[in-house]
C-alpha cells in the first residue's frame, strides 16, 4: 500500500478509536492505542510497523514531550525534585527484582534475566502526560511528580543499560558504542549542562531573533528545529530523544507568548504525528508469542503493573505524599512504551530475548501502555 493510504488509514482509525474512547468515557489514547492493534499484524494485518512509521512516531513522542516541557510549571519541578528522585528509584528498583525473579523462575539465564529486569524498569511518561493534559491535571503536584520522576527513570535506565551493555559486550547505540562507560556517561552529563545552558540562554534569544523573519509561521519553525536539535542530540549521545524536547520546552514555559506556541504545536502534533505515535505502540502487537508463552505472558503482566506502582507509590510515600495522592504518582508511573520497546529490541538483536519471548514481551509492554491511562483516569476521578 502507498504511504499516503497507509498514513490515511492510521489517522482515520486513531480518529474513530479516539472518538469511541471519549464516548466511553475513556482517554483518547486507549482509542488510539487501540487503532494499532486493530489494523495491526494482532489482528486485520493491514499495516505492519516499518521506518516510516517509526519515523513518523518519532517526531510524534518529541513533539508531545515538548508540550509537556512547555505546559509544566519549573518552579514545582524544582520544589519536587527530592519525590521525583524517590519515585523513580524505588520505581525502577521493585520491576527490576520482581522481573529477574520471573526470568530465573522460567529458566532464563542470570543476565537474560537482568536483561527482563531492565526492559521493565524504563516508564513511558508520553501516555500518562496525554491524560494529564487531557484532563488538566498536569501542573499539579501529582502530575509534575509524575513528570520529574520519568526524567530521572529515563537517566538511571539509560545508565543501568549502559552498565549491563558493557559488562555482557551489547550496546545500544552505535555511535558510542566503542566508548567506555565513563566516557559515556560524561558526554551525556556534558550534553545536558549545555542543553541546560542554551535552554536558559540561547534558545529564547534565536526565538525572539526569528520575529524578524517574513516567512509566515517564522517562529514555530524556528521552534520546531530547535526542538528536533535538542532531540537528536540526545539520541546521539545514548539517551532518549525525549529528554532533549522536554527540557526545550520547559525553558520555553517561561515566555510571555507561550500559549500562541502551544496553541500552533498542539495543532501540528496532534492532527499527525501524536496519534500515529499512539496507534504504532498498538502496531507491535503480536500475538503469536503470546500464545506460545501465556503463563509467562500472564505472569510477566501482573508483574510488571503491581511492581511499577507499589515501588512508585512506596517512593512517593517516603517523600510525604498522601496514599491518594502517592496511588496516582504510582498509576502514572505504569506505562512502559518507547523505552522498553527499545530495550527489547536491544536484546532481541543481541540474542538476549529470542524471538517467541520477544513477542511476549513486547505484547506486555502494549497491554500495560493500553491499562495504564485507565488506571491512571480511574485514580484522578477517585481522588477528585
Amino acid at each position: 500500500m502507498q504511504i499516503m493510504g497507509i498514513l490515511c488509514l492510521i489517522l482515520l482509525f486513531a480518529l474513530i478509536g479516539g472518538q469511541i474512547a471519549n464516548r466511553c468515557s475513556l482517554p483518547a489514547v486507549i482509542g488510539e492505542l487501540l487503532a494499532g492493534i486493530v489494523i495491526g499484524p494482532a489482528m486485520l494485518n493491514w499495516v505492519q510497523p516499518s521506518g516510516l512509521i517509526k519515523s513518523f512516531s518519532d517526531i510524534g513522542v518529541v513533539l508531545l514531550m515538548f508540550l509537556a516541557g512547555l505546559e509544566s510549571d519549573l518552579a514545582i519541578l524544582k520544589k519536587l525534585w527530592k519525590p521525583s528522585f524517590l519515585v523513580a528509584t524505588f520505581g525502577m528498583i521493585v520491576p527490576i527484582v520482581i522481573a529477574y525473579l520471573t526470568g530465573i523462575a522460567f529458566k532464563f539465564s542470570q543476565t537474560e534475566s537482568l536483561f527482563l529486569g531492565i526492559t521493565f524498569a524504563a516508564t513511558s511518561v508520553s501516555i500518562s502526560v496525554a491524560v494529564l493534559q487531557e484532563m488538566k491535571k498536569l501542573e499539579t503536584k501529582e502530575g509534575m511528580t509524575i513528570l520529574g520522576a520519568a526524567v530521572v527513570d529515563d537517566l538511571l535506565s539509560v545508565i543501568l543499560l549502559s552498565v549491563v551493555s558493557s559488562v555482557t559486550g551489547t550496546h545500544t547505540d552505535s555511535s558510542n558504542a566503542n566508548l567506555g562507560l565513563g566516557l559515556t556517561l560524561l558526554l551525556q552529563l556534558v550534553y545536558l549542562v549545555v542543553l541546560l545552558a542554551a535552554s536558559i540562554w540561547l534558545f529564547p534569544r534565536i526565538l525572539k531573533l526569528s520575529e524578524r523573519f517574513l516567512l509566515p509561521a517564522a517562529k514555530p519553525l524556528v521552534t520546531i528545529i530547535i526542538v528536533l536539535l535538542a532531540a537528536f542530540g540526545a539520541e546521539k549521545v545514548g539517551l532518549s530523544n525525549v529528554i532533549g524536547a522536554f527540557f526545550v520546552g520547559l525553558a520555553f514555559s517561561r515566555l510571555p507568548d507561550k500559549q500562541k506556541l502551544q496553541k500552533s504545536f498542539t495543532d501540528i502534533g496532534y492532527s499527525l504525528f501524536i496519534p500515529i505515535f499512539f496507534a504504532s505502540i498498538g502496531l507491535e502487537m503480536s500475538i503469536t508469542g503470546i500464545f506460545k508463552d501465556g503463563l509467562l505472558f500472564i505472569v510477566l503482566f501482573v508483574g510488571s503493573v503491581i511492581s511499577k506502582l507499589v515501588g512508585a507509590s512506596v517512593g512517593a510515600k517516603m517523600a510525604g505524599f498522601y496514599s491518594s495522592s502517592a496511588y496516582q504518582v504510582g498509576t502514572g508511573m505504569i506505562s512502559r512504551g518507547e523505552m522498553a520497546l527499545v530495550v527489547a529490541q536491544i536484546g532481541l538483536s543481541n540474542h538476549l530475548l529470542v524471538p517467541a519471548t520477544y513477542s511476549t514481551v513486547v505484547g506486555v509492554i502494549v497491554l500495560t501502555t493500553l491499562i495504564a491511562p485507565i488506571m491512571l483516569k480511574g485514580a484522578l476521578m477517585k481522588k477528585r
